[in-house]
């Protein structure tokens, strides 16, 4: 027997990699529409669904059409035949998610949990983990655990080089992964969030992405990717000066963009409650209008650098951002007033992931290489 060359082993790959794709892009969809679609002969397509009935990644979903014969089947993406975990890890809170192969969230639990380096606590994060996968009777399905935290990590996520928020500067992944059965990696908070906002968008594949959460972090976002520049520390909005000389940060500067606008100012008047704060705020009430400005007024500074620098979409996401879709015209008014070249803020944009951005940006990273694998 012929042995396949590496180029027909490729094509093969290629070809089966496509089939699997627009069956998960398309829902549901027919043999014939796959040949047609994909311009592949139908032995082609034929040999590729029966590969991957065979190893459980799409079932028959159902039929089409009717011309007196057989109705013609229809192929879905078994969505949990993988799943991938994702933790967001905070000062004061855990939260896990799961998405399945389609990205779609279909687990998530957030629990106030005082962030420690003992024992205890990665016991605990494990139990969490674990929690995730018996709740979604997913064992051996489980693609990997993407952990986001707020720190600067090595290319290879293995490793924290600067974490002084939580003291963890050093600190591997090993030490979070003692009690979690899965393969993890460490992902920076910003760049997971700004990767989860640009992979469900349509509408962009390059913005700068503004993480306003209890800390404030930035995304370089090309082509779809996270930019990490030669450190890697591109992004790291939170840092740059805002007011010099102003009010003293714990990196040990003074007058970043992280003390004037993290999400803890406005979240702190009511005792960490940030939807309170605007709840408050729609209500007039003085002590947050007040606060609201000053914060604002700082922001639009920000939004307005970030715009002189990279001229792409902005997004303003985290915490806050989740709340801005009905303040954004408001925004957009100072934005506008500290741009020398144009005369709207048309570019500032609200992020459309408002839901546990986080930790779906550090999950999603194994979903997305699996459907290169396949």
């Amino acid at each position: 027997m012929k042995r396949e060359t590496n180029i027909q082993l490729d094509l093969k790959l290629e070809n089966r990699n496509r089939v699997f794709n627009h069956i998960l892009e398309a829902e549901s969809i027919s043999s014939s529409a796959l040949s047609y679609d994909l311009q592949l002969s139908r032995p082609t397509i034929k040999q590729n669904l029966m590969e991957l009935l065979e190893q459980g990644l799409i079932y028959e979903s159902g039929s089409i059409g009717y011309t007196g014969g057989r109705r013609a089947k229809t192929y879905s993406v078994v969505k949990k035949s993988w799943v991938a975990i994702g933790v967001d890890i905070t000062r004061n809170h855990i939260t896990v998610i799961m998405v399945d192969l389609a990205g779609t969230l279909i687990y998530e639990k957030r629990v106030r949990h005082p962030f420690s380096l003992d024992d205890a606590y990665m016991r605990y994060l494990g139990e969490l983990v674990e929690e995730a996968a018996v709740d979604q009777n997913v064992d051996e399905e489980v693609l990997g655990v993407g952990i986001a935290v707020p720190a600067l990590i090595t290319d290879d996520h293995q490793k924290i080089f600067y974490g002084e928020i939580l003291s963890f500067t050093g600190i591997s992944v090993d030490t979070f992964t003692k009690y979690i059965p899965y393969p993890c990696r460490l992902y920076n908070d910003a760049d997971a969030a700004g990767y989860a906002e640009i992979s469900c968008r349509k509408d962009l594949s390059d913005a700068f992405y503004i993480s306003l959460s209890n800390n404030v972090g930035g995304s370089i976002l090309i082509d779809h990717k996270v930019y990490k520049g030669e450190g890697p520390r591109s992004g790291e909005v939170g840092h740059m000066t805002i007011i010099p000389d102003g009010r003293p940060c714990y990196c040990g500067q003074k007058g970043c963009f992280e003390v004037y606008g993290n999400a803890s100012l406005l979240a702190d008047l009511f005792d960490g409650d940030l939807a309170m704060f605007f709840k408050e705020l729609d209500n007039q009430n003085p002590v947050c209008i007040k606060a609201w400005q000053e914060y604002i007024k700082y922001l639009s500074i920000a939004v307005n650098n970030v715009r002189m620098l990279f001229d792409c979409k902005v997004i303003l996401g985290g915490y806050v951002g989740a709340y801005l879709e009905k303040h954004l015209t408001e925004i957009k008014e100072l934005a506008k007033e500290r741009n020398t070249f144009e005369n709207n803020a048309d570019y500032l944009l609200v992020c459309m992931v408002k839901k546990e951005a986080l930790a779906l940006g550090a999950a999603l990273p194994f979903v997305h290489e699996f459907w290169k694998s396949v």
